[in-house]
């Protein structure tokens, strides 16, 4: 049968995956990520009741005391909100020590780390397949006795497959073979754990594997050395995986794992296959693990990039507002996202009219050509142009009534000493009204931030959005005098309203950023 049969074949049964997220355990394995207890369990909450994928893989069993604490967290609330049999700890063959702590912990389910290769079997263990096959089947009944179900990993199986089959299937045969119910292997999880494989591969691989045990369920593990880590996963379901191991964002060791937004969106419109996934919260879980984890997710990444909905060149954003002529199946509304429209160098009028459709204005078609043209400027001296910087380009080519803000910076002044928290007194001007105020924070622009929620709410009588995001940013290759972006979200009525600013003080910056807010705000409430 073709390979093009195949999919259609597929298209027609339409096979529900399960997907298997490992961020908390194989995503922590990324150099210089660590997550605390309470980080965990935030992520396994989100992941198992939002995100809702079928199941977690959350600890390697024995490595601390804080695994141990996040562990038994974890499965605290999986008990108590009836999703223990969807978390899984790693555990090892190791006379009963990993499953005692597992069972210590609260937790039902182990992955038990088998050697899938003879070389790992000989060179690592200095066991034959035999002894090891047997200290195998005692770790599988010392489990039953503790009332802990089994899923087995078979490390370095696709070496194994390449170099010593004859193994991979001795240590099947035993396996599967167990005369037992209790004591049987709930899933046999086969990784490509050097990330040495490419989609024929998977094939050729997973099919010998269907073909004898075609009772068994299989879960693909990929890496993602070649970056073939989704390609491969696609492969494998093809070819009768009934389930995938991903990571949020592609965290992982060396080069990472399977992305979790990519892996859905491409099994969803490439093989029409089903998952209990909630894609509107791929966006969501993305942002808060590289919030915990410092990772931070590049903007061109699928799904999850920042820019990944953004449309540069002008000819696709005229394309868009006629019959969606540059769309696709990835809907950014689909996963909880909105496209945007680039300002700059490359920005047509098409480009132009959607950011002030977005912001409610209406210009000229003369106004328009003059306010591009001026973007065009400054896209040429590679300045960052975006959507809340257009009102004051706007405001500056037009010179219309009103550009002045409503809300200004008279004076401020921030201080900070050893030993004591840093400082603020601020003075400003609200529709020429003059306020001052001071208070203390946790760095110097948190104790500015917290001087004008303190002058806004008793003066004023009224919130101050709450910071949603804090990025900063210097040129490559910038010096230590360089110029410093910083891009801040803020919380606004049910979205988010990102600013940004430019100076060479990192605190001034975002000083910049936050007054574009308040004026942003301030001439929406004018509106009102």
């Amino acid at each position: 049968m073709g390979t093009a049969q195949q999919v259609n074949n597929y298209k027609r049964l339409a096979p529900l995956v399960e997907i298997m997220d490992s961020t908390l355990r194989d995503g922590e394995q990324t150099n210089g990520v660590s997550f605390l207890p309470h980080e965990k369990l935030v992520m396994a909450r989100k992941l198992l009741s939002d995100v809702n994928v079928d199941r977690i893989e959350i600890a390697s069993a024995r490595v601390s005391e804080g695994e141990r604490e996040a562990v038994t967290k974890i499965c605290a609330y999986a008990q108590k909100n009836g999703l223990l049999d969807r978390v899984e700890v790693l555990g090892f063959v190791d006379g009963g020590k990993s499953i005692d702590w597992i069972a210590e912990c609260g937790g039902k389910v182990v992955n038990l780390l088998a050697k899938g290769s003879l070389k790992h079997c000989t060179h690592q263990l200095h066991k034959t397949p035999e002894e090891h096959i047997s200290d195998i089947k005692r770790e599988m009944e010392y489990a039953a006795s503790k009332g802990i179900s089994v899923n087995l990993y078979l490390e370095d199986w696709s070496n194994g497959m390449k170099d010593s089959p004859e193994y991979v299937y001795q240590l099947m045969d035993a396996l599967t073979s167990h005369p037992s119910p209790l004591t049987s292997i709930k899933r046999f999880m086969l990784p490509d754990t050097l990330g040495v494989m490419n989609p024929l591969q998977v094939v050729e691989y997973f099919r010998k594997m269907i073909k004898r045990y075609p009772e068994v369920h299989f879960d693909f593990h990929a890496h993602n050395d070649y970056d073939l880590a989704v390609s491969n996963s696609l492969a494998a379901v093809l070819s009768g995986a009934k389930g995938l191991h991903v990571t949020v964002n592609g965290l992982g060791e060396r080069c990472g794992n399977a992305p979790l937004a990519s892996v859905q969106a491409i099994l969803k419109d490439q093989f029409h296959a089903k998952t209990h996934i909630n894609e509107n919260q791929l966006n969501d879980i993305s942002r808060m693990v590289e919030s915990f984890s410092g990772i931070t997710v590049a903007p061109n990444q699928p799904i999850v990039g920042e820019h990944v909905f953004t449309q540069v060149a002008g000819v696709h954003a005229d394309g868009d507002t006629k019959d969606k002529l540059y769309y696709n199946e990835l809907i950014p509304e689909r996963f909880g996202r909105k496209r945007e429209y680039a300002l700059g160098k490359n920005s047509g009028k098409a480009n132009i009219a959607k950011n002030l459709e977005e912001l409610g204005l209406e210009l000229t078609p003369e106004q328009t050509r003059r306010v591009t043209e001026r973007i065009t400027e400054l896209g040429d001296k590679k300045e960052i142009v975006t959507l809340d910087d257009l009102p004051y380009i706007v405001s500056d080519v037009l010179k219309h009534d009103g550009s002045e803000d409503k809300v200004k910076l008279i004076s401020y002044v921030v201080s900070t000493a050893y030993g004591l928290r840093p400082g603020a007194n601020v003075k400003v001007e609200i529709n020429g009204q003059q306020y001052e105020g001071s208070a203390v924070g946790d760095g110097q622009f948190d104790a500015f931030v917290k001087t004008l929620r303190y002058i806004y709410k008793k003066y004023l009588d009224r919130t101050f959005p709450f910071l949603a995001n804090y990025q900063v940013t210097i040129p490559p290759g910038g010096r230590t005098d360089a110029l410093v972006q910083t891009v801040i979200s803020w919380h606004y009525k049910d979205g988010l309203l990102r600013t940004r600013g430019l100076d060479a003080d990192q605190t001034e910056a975002a000083i910049k950023a936050t007054f574009k807010m308040l004026n942003i705000i301030e001439n929406d409430i004018t509106k009102q």
